[in-house]
């Protein structure tokens, strides 16, 4: 027993061990003379979140304590928690990339997951407060068929659990890799380790200080960035924004981005357009779909609704996602900077050649703020913000763990095997046996997810909340005619419907398009004739701009001109090594050899996509996207409601009605809630 006490601090000096060593041996974006400084501020952070584990450990004993904190968490604290649980390496990293590369359309995503607040705080919070006990499936039991319901709920749970992280662990294995130069599997285990400590000794009592800590401590790091980049401008920011219209480097980026387009553009107007919408969300419809999925699809994450249960009464509810909303609100105003700040200081090009999607913005900016990369203050900014990075992501991943958890063991096993009728030690029992499980998979799908492209299974995630979870729980309390039929036939043709568009969808790789990309790489581009300009297209009706089955319209395109042929990688190779041997300069040999080195990677990676993906088909045998959009909610969202309805009113279920005066009377004031 006391070697199982002890457990979460011989599972840290375990972790340090593993930063230790990797940080000394690995390649990464800190220099090898600095290794030291990211080991102590990541040693640190680690030391810090086990020791609040240790202390969780100690108050963790029942039911109550390991699913809902025994309900003692304050509104304020839960604020903080909800900001820890939702503002993942995607938020932080990820939007702060897209701004530093498509400006404004990067902010569009800040606004959506904003936004997505109000939605919670208006139909979800208090009820589920007033209604549930620890899971997504106790809200959904409370008038229906309580096996049935709690069954259907742990399939989208863990469903959505498992995409959302997968998604991460995956993330979190590339970012730590690139950051700091640690093994993927290596990165993914300790991602793995840290998390199955926290939930399985702390239960939500230390999932919760963990990630109150961790968006302490990104909220710090974001504001310190926020006044240092920008500071030069006086705290003005239409003189900051002036700054980013006229920097050379967002000019160029925007000509890029624009192609011909910008070919009668001056200067001025090119960063202008950087400001400007489409740049990157080109297709109204889409984004349309996405804020839909992005919106309501927060309001059905099953690690966000668990975290309503922590506090003590529905006031309580209505504080948390008031601080929550305030914390997440102002953290997104703060990537607009970050994302401009990292565009100004660094450049789209320098941080796209890092990371095509842009995730390094944030951390190289700074590496900069702090002097460069061969500064101490520069490498200490790099390192802690990887360390803010790497916290993030096991946090996020802690609370999806733990709602995997809970429906495994708290529906599954205590309420549709156990029939409710569970001891106390038997149900905290099973939670930390599930927490193994639900981890032990994690660490796997992570490993053997590696160089895949995950970065469909957030939207999947988001979208199957939204279409399955949201209708089902929103109609139960809001709808006297809603039952068992209705949530049962909702929750199953609203996942299957969002999985299905997501595996057809522009999402998903497409080996024609990495063949022919890989072959460019190799081969170069052949020489292209002048084009006239194009009038619009019309289309031939709106199924045909969802779904690739006729002709969807297409907008007008100007004038191009002619274009010579380009070399390709190979022919670029062989004539920089010809030139390598006559130069004498020491700088510009390194230069040439940086570029050398840069196309024989190039080469590599198209020469391994071409022998993985030549005359293979998509995951499910397509060779181009049927479903046009990038995020199914447009379909399966409205698709989700309608269901629910339907199965209501052809099911009779008079039990779900017999309970309709008791669930309104107790949704609105909170009598007899847990």
């Amino acid at each position: 027993m006391r070697i199982l006490n002890n457990m979460p601090q011989w599972l840290g000096l375990i972790l340090l061990s593993i930063f230790s060593n990797a940080a000394r041996a690995g390649e990464g974006a800190v220099s090898a003379e600095y290794k030291w400084i990211t080991f102590a501020v990541f040693g640190s952070i680690i030391a810090l979140t086990m020791a609040i584990t240790y202390w969780a450990a100690k108050r963790t004993h029942t039911a109550v304590e390991f699913y809902a904190a025994n309900r003692s968490i304050s509104g304020l604290q839960n604020g903080w928690a909800i900001a820890g649980d939702y503002l993942s390496a995607a938020s932080f990293l990820g939007i702060a990339g897209l701004i530093s590369l498509y400006g404004y359309d990067g902010f569009m995503y800040s606004v959506g997951f904003l936004m997505a607040y109000i939605t919670v705080l208006l139909v979800i919070a208090e009820p589920c407060r007033n209604i549930g006990k620890y899971t997504l499936g106790d809200i959904l039991a409370f008038r229906n068929d309580p096996k049935k319901a709690k069954t259907i709920a742990a399939i989208t749970t863990i469903t959505v659990s498992i995409f959302y992280l997968t998604a991460q662990m995956v993330g979190g294995g590339i970012l730590v890799k690139t950051l700091i130069g640690i093994d993927y599997e290596v990165s993914v285990i300790a991602v793995g380790l840290l998390m199955l400590a926290y939930v399985v000794f702390g239960g939500m009592v230390a999932t919760t200080w963990v990630q109150i800590v961790k968006a302490v401590l990104l909220v710090a790091a974001s504001v310190v960035l926020v006044v240092l980049v920008w500071a030069p401008y006086g705290f003005s920011l239409p003189g900051f924004l002036n700054g980013v219209v006229h920097y050379e480097g967002v000019q160029q980026q925007v000509a890029k981005l624009l192609g011909s387009a910008a070919t009668n553009m001056t200067p001025e107007e090119l960063g202008q357009r950087f400001l400007e919408p489409g740049l990157f969300l080109k297709s109204p419809i889409d984004q349309i779909s996405l804020g839909l999925a992005l919106v309501l699809g927060t309001a059905g994450l099953p690690h966000i609704l668990m975290r309503f249960f922590t506090v003590p009464n529905a006031k309580e509810a209505r504080k948390s996602v008031m601080w929550a909303m305030v914390i997440i609100g102002g953290f997104y105003l703060l990537t607009l900077f970050l994302g401009l700040g990292a565009a100004i200081n660094v450049g789209p090009a320098n941080i796209a050649a890092l990371d095509k999607g842009g995730n390094m913005a944030a951390p190289i900016l700074a590496q900069y703020l702090g002097g460069g990369a061969h500064s101490m203050l520069g490498n200490f900014f790099l390192a802690f913000v990887a360390a803010v990075a790497f916290a993030t992501i096991v946090a996020v991943v802690a609370g999806l763990v733990l709602a995997s958890a809970s429906a495994m063991a708290h529906d599954i096993y205590v309420g549709v095997i156990r029939g409710d009728h569970a001891t106390p030690d038997e149900q905290v029992k099973a939670a930390r046996i599930s927490t193994l499980i639900v981890g032990i998979i994690a660490i796997v799908i992570g490993i053997a997810a590696k160089g895949q492209n995950v970065a469909h299974l957030v939207g999947m995630a988001f979208a199957v909340a939204a279409s399955s979870n949201l209708p089902a729980v929103l109609l139960t309390l809001h709808w006297k005619r809603c039952n068992t039929g209705g949530v049962v036939l909702g929750m199953l043709v609203g996942a299957i419907t969002a999985i299905a568009l997501v595996m057809v969808s522009p999402n998903m790789t497409y080996p024609k398009d990495v063949v022919k990309a890989a072959n460019k790489v190799l081969q170069g581009e052949p020489a292209v004739e002048a084009k006239p300009a194009v009038a619009a297209q019309p289309g031939e009706g709106f199924v045909c701009e969802l779904f690739a089955a006729c002709k969807k319209s297409e907008p007008a395109k100007p004038a191009t001109l002619a274009r010579p042929a380009t070399p390709g990688a190979v022919e670029k190779l062989a004539t920089l090594s010809t030139q390598l041997a006559s130069i004498t300069d020491a700088a510009e040999i390194a230069k040439t050899r940086n570029e050398i080195d840069k196309l024989e990677k190039a080469i590599k990676k198209a020469r391994d996509d071409l022998k993985q993906y030549e005359g293979k088909t998509s995951i499910v045998g397509l060779e181009k996207p049927f479903f046009l959009l990038k995020n199914p909610g447009l379909i399966s969202i409205p698709l989700g409601f309608l269901m629910v309805v339907m199965g209501s009113l052809l099911y009779r279920d008079p039990h779900a009605a017999e309970m309709w005066d008791e669930i309104y009377v107790r949704q609105n004031t909170g009598i007899h809630a847990h």
